[in-house]
């Protein structure tokens, strides 16, 4: 029962790369984090993240979350990130 008290620590995150204000990164891998802690499933993880940013700061955000993909995509300016959660990579980005 000692276990079930201590809160879970949060993934460390990796960030490959970036075009993003530090606070919009912080902000990024805070609500990634809180989307893995609340789901298992990679879509709702990046549904989550993607919801919670067009929310808060505008559309159109669009999210992958998976564990192998390769990607090359066109993103506004200073809204841009890649980074891992553990095992876990997370590419978020915003279009116009």
């Amino acid at each position: 029962m000692a276990g079930e008290d201590v809160k879970k620590d949060k993934l460390e995150p990796q960030i490959k790369s970036v075009d993003m204000s530090e606070d919009m990164q912080a902000e990024a891998i805070e609500i990634a984090q809180e989307a893995m802690e609340k789901y298992t499933i990679e879509k709702d993880i990046a549904q989550h993240i993607k919801r919670e940013f067009d929310a808060k700061k505008g559309a159109t955000w669009h999210c992958i979350v998976g564990r192998n993909f390769g990607s090359f995509v066109t993103h506004e300016t200073k809204h841009f990130i890649y980074f891992y959660l553990g095992h876990v990579a997370i590419l978020l980005f915003k279009t116009q």
